[in-house]
């Protein structure tokens, strides 16, 4: 199929080539019967511009650029979307380059800084170390962080992880549970060790230890696989708080194998609140963390940074959703059976004194 060029547009519109060109780089002088002419022409034709070809006309083209990590991940996936969406509201384009290990950003950072970018955003969980090098190679170009710490030297825009897994304890203790395991995120990653900080100390303010941990991937198969570890235990845990709804996916699938309701038997509750969370069977309670907000506000700092403020980490609120895979704990058969033990012990006490 032959391409079609400004010359096919020109010559539909009943224009000059010139006259096209200026439509498209929306330059001043021309009068909107000939721009509607010209836009109408584009319309009918499919006509794409070429926006590499702007770019050397001289037309200057706002673009960011986005290193990701893996988008089959929901949270990854949601922020790119958001990203994209509000830049294109601005008119801006945006650049992706997904890696799969943290050592890959400096390379993906080289790549996106030789095709012009006026800004980054990185969504990968970095050390601090690794996030400033970064930030030192850009310069002057802004770099936003979403995966670092509050003690990296660089500009972040994160979730309160901390908060999220507070919120989804806190919640589970109201119900009575508290044999409360977690299935994690891998350790590599800032926000799960957030999570897992924040299981550790609700627990501890509680009064109980941690009874279960295991590390996932944040995949649904990962969830699965560590779901049937934390159930193989002798004693079952109350409940599970997973760092992602993906991984609690897993987990009902490997509670379903082994038999164990849920919530009558098992509370699980999970992170993230993605669109799916509500259809899980039982509906997912889980804790929101609003990907699109955090899309958005990144794309206005990027596109307009604050001059002379460096170094700060904006923490985004997270709440709690609460469904039907959490419920109120119901003591076992065996509990039962121990507390009617000690009714008798007490009953046969209470009769041997009144015969005293």
């Amino acid at each position: 199929m032959k391409a079609i060029t400004l010359y096919d547009v020109a010559l539909l519109a009943g224009v000059s080539y010139q006259t096209v060109s200026r439509v498209i780089n929306d330059a001043e002088h021309v009068s909107a019967r000939t721009r509607e002419k010209v836009q109408q022409a584009m319309a009918e034709l499919h006509y794409v511009p070429n926006l590499r070809a702007q770019q050397l006309a001289g037309k200057r083209i706002r673009t960011l650029g986005f290193i990701t990590t893996d988008l089959a991940l929901h949270a990854p996936s949601q922020i790119v979307s958001a990203v994209k969406l509000r830049a294109s509201e601005q008119g801006a384009s945006v650049l992706i380059s997904m890696v799969e290990q943290p050592q890959q950003c400096q390379s993906a950072l080289q790549a996106l800084l030789a095709q012009r970018v006026e800004a980054l955003l990185v969504n990968v969980p970095l050390d601090d170390r690794l996030a400033e090098q970064l930030r030192a190679l850009a310069s002057p170009v802004p770099v936003l962080f979403i995966d670092v710490s509050p003690a990296a030297q660089v500009n972040s825009l994160v979730f309160n992880a901390a908060q999220g897994a507070r919120l989804g304890v806190e919640h589970l203790l109201s119900l009575g549970h508290q044999r409360i395991a977690l299935l994690s995120g891998p350790e590599s990653s800032v926000s799960a060790r957030a999570r897992l900080a924040g299981w550790k100390a609700t627990l501890a303010e509680a009064g109980l230890e941690p009874i279960a941990l295991a590390y996932g991937d944040w995949s649904a198969a990962c969830g699965y696989e560590k779901g049937h570890l934390l159930l193989s235990a002798v004693e079952l845990p109350d409940a599970i708080l997973v760092a992602n709804d993906q991984m609690a996916l897993g987990v009902m699938r490997a509670c379903a194998e082994k038999g164990i309701s849920i919530p009558g038997q098992i509370s699980v509750v999970g992170f993230d609140d993605t669109a799916d969370s509500a259809w899980f069977s039982p509906p997912l309670t889980t804790v929101r963390q609003a990907f699109r907000e955090a899309g958005e506000q990144s794309v206005e700092w990027l596109l307009a940074p604050t001059q002379g403020e460096e170094c700060w980490q904006v923490q985004l609120p997270v709440t709690l959703v609460t469904r039907h895979s959490s419920a109120r704990r119901v003591p076992q058969q065996a509990e039962y059976e121990d507390l009617a033990q000690q009714l008798r012990s007490l009953a046969l006490r209470a009769e041997q004194l009144a015969r005293k």
